[in-house]
């Protein structure tokens, strides 16, 4: 009696482990894999690099000397690391609100198309399905290429103008023009998609009742109506494009790097931990204590921001 009465508990809890129809296992099938992955090539380097920046880790990944917080204080003391910061802080100067503006207005303009919508949304949006270091070679070698044979100097020269080496003059900084517009062309497209599904969210009875109360169409519109409605989702771009310009990394290497190394200017900070870790020294605990701090930073301009434009608030 006992032994049939631990059989049947043991039956109804796998029931239960398995679910309705065997729905949880049938989830553990489809998720697991990806799970697996997931813990195994995200979330345990991720700890193995926060437990590697408190060791002196000089060629190896396995160290054994325990040097405390001596590889943040070196890194946070180091001039190279700060000048990166300030790198990262001109270029999100620059990309987020160009990225907002283009995108904002490539949305518009799309979701005011009468015909042919999907095709311009599919060519805006194209772009984005091309690699970066692809584009930063097309626009090194042919657009900016610094010679009479670029592009961009090639449009100067019917003007009259004189070429200029876009990439290594640095008074006036040319570099910028180039990093700026090969990143507009990659991401404008995808952050134009998020824009739209916002603007097609908005309930047309607005724009009726609008129309009704006698509101100009265009600026009018867009300023008390239009804007205001894509607040949340303004929001989420913003913190995405900031996120995004921390990231920095394909388009800095491979438009500036030459056969003599990466200039000492806009050093973005993968840039600069790509040399810590895996240049010269090999400093992979210094590395790791400033993907850590970078880590940080994200985080807390994320919330920061987060909080500033009251992302998650309840609307009155």
């Amino acid at each position: 009696m006992a032994t049939r009465t631990t059989l049947h508990k043991r039956s109804s809890r796998g029931r239960r482990l398995r679910g309705p129809q065997n729905r949880y296992v049938w989830f553990w099938v489809f998720v697991g894999p990806f799970a697996a992955g997931l813990a195994l090539f995200t979330y345990v380097p991720l700890v193995w690099s926060v437990w590697l920046s408190f060791f002196d880790a000089h060629n190896t990944v396995t160290p054994t000397e325990f040097v405390g917080l001596d590889n943040y204080t070196d890194i946070l003391g180091d001039p190279s690391f700060i000048s990166s910061l300030t790198t990262f802080a001109v270029f999100s100067l620059f990309i987020v609100p160009a990225t907002y503006a283009l995108s904002l207005a490539l949305a518009l303009m799309v979701h005011r198309l009468r015909f042919a919508q999907a095709f311009f949304r599919s060519v805006f949006f194209l772009p984005t399905a091309c690699s970066y270091v692809v584009a930063a070679i097309i626009w090194k070698l042919s657009v900016f290429n610094g010679v009479r044979y670029g592009l961009a100097n090639t449009v100067l020269g019917w003007f009259g103008g004189s070429g200029i080496a876009w990439l290594s003059t640095t008074s006036p900084p040319w570099y910028w023009l180039v990093i700026v517009t090969v990143r507009l062309w990659l991401q404008a497209g995808f952050y134009m998609v998020i824009l739209l599904a916002g603007l097609q969210r908005i309930p047309a009875t607005l724009y009726e009742a609008a129309a009704v109360d006698g509101a100009r169409p265009g600026w009018q519109v867009f300023r008390h109506i239009t804007f205001p409605q894509l607040r949340a989702t303004s929001v989420a771009v913003v913190l995405l494009l900031v996120v995004s310009a921390f990231q920095a990394f394909d388009e800095f290497y491979n438009l500036l790097s030459t056969a003599r190394g990466y200039p000492p200017y806009a050093r973005p900070p993968l840039v600069y931990l790509y040399y810590a870790a895996l240049g010269q020294g090999q400093n992979l605990g210094l590395g790791s204590a400033g993907a850590v701090i970078l880590a940080l930073i994200i985080a807390i301009v994320t919330v920061i921001q987060a909080r500033w434009f009251g992302l998650g608030r309840r609307e009155d």
